[in-house]
């Protein structure tokens, strides 16, 4: 039985892949921060005849971060398939700028620092599971990131903070492609789908326009689609490769990326 890692799939779109992948024989390594949205999700895949776990963490802190990454390496010897699905939106519970646990502002902490982190620690185990794809849910939100106020201390706001994190893993994407290659692993990512029906797009206080269904379709194509094998640093607009901002075709921009997460990680 392959087994999956899926980021935020307690809730919206992550949570129906999960129950989509366990359906189609795949053990999900489901992870999320509410326990009692784990618990329920792990009832109802279990109750359905599939396989499955619930490791609880808050990615906003890059301890938790390398914790789950212990907790997946205790659950599995091989990782065949990575989504890294998990974010928060332009605004949370709290409005105006916030930090992470480690200083970092919050959006690009949980939406690219963390998956960036969690990737390069289960690696080891997804390159001995090849063929292997990771998925990185991005979003058509993207703005280029300025190096000289990652963090934003001027002139925040939280579509800028999201936008930028957005693009973050798109390079990202495109980086980590090019240090994989002929390593049997791809890396691709997406845009889902616009507005979905999700607890990050209402609390936004935006009406959906499109469900998580087609968010899902969307990011299994990436995951387990035929059509997807063998190719890598791409990225989609829901079901269709498209074009990031142009940051992310700058191999300067990138290697400043890399070089910043490192020393961000302390990998």
């Amino acid at each position: 039985m392959k087994t999956a890692l899926i980021t935020g799939a307690t809730d919206g779109v992550g949570r129906v892949v999960a129950k989509r992948l366990a359906a189609d024989g795949w053990r999900v390594l489901a992870h999320g921060r509410s326990v009692e949205r784990g618990q329920s999700l792990v009832r109802e895949i279990e109750g359905t005849g599939g396989k499955t776990a619930f490791l609880p963490a808050d990615l906003a802190s890059l301890a938790a971060v390398r914790q789950l990454a212990e907790d997946v390496q205790k659950q599995t010897d091989s990782l065949p398939l990575l989504i890294n699905n998990a974010g928060i939106g332009t605004v949370g519970a709290t409005p105006g700028r916030q930090v992470s646990v480690d200083g970092h502002e919050l959006r690009f902490a949980v939406n690219y620092l963390a998956g960036f982190l969690l990737t390069h620690l289960v690696l080891p185990l997804v390159k001995a599971s090849a063929p292997a794809r990771i998925v990185n849910v991005s979003s058509a939100g993207q703005q280029a990131i300025d190096f000289a106020d990652v963090m934003l201390t001027k002139g925040y706001s939280g579509m800028r903070a999201y936008c930028q994190s957005k693009l973050a893993q798109i390079l990202f994407t495109i980086d980590l492609a090019d240090e994989l290659k002929d390593s049997g692993v791809t890396v691709n990512c997406l845009h889902p789908s616009t507005y979905m029906n999700t607890t990050m797009v209402r609390q936004s206080g935006t009406t959906p326009i499109s469900s998580v269904e087609t968010g899902a379709d969307a990011i299994l194509q990436l995951a387990v689609s035929p059509q997807l094998e063998g190719k890598s640093g791409l990225y989609f607009n829901v079901m269709n490769q498209a074009r990031p901002n142009p940051q992310a075709d700058d191999p300067k921009a990138r290697a400043q990326l890399r070089t910043l997460s490192l020393e961000l990680t302390r990998l």
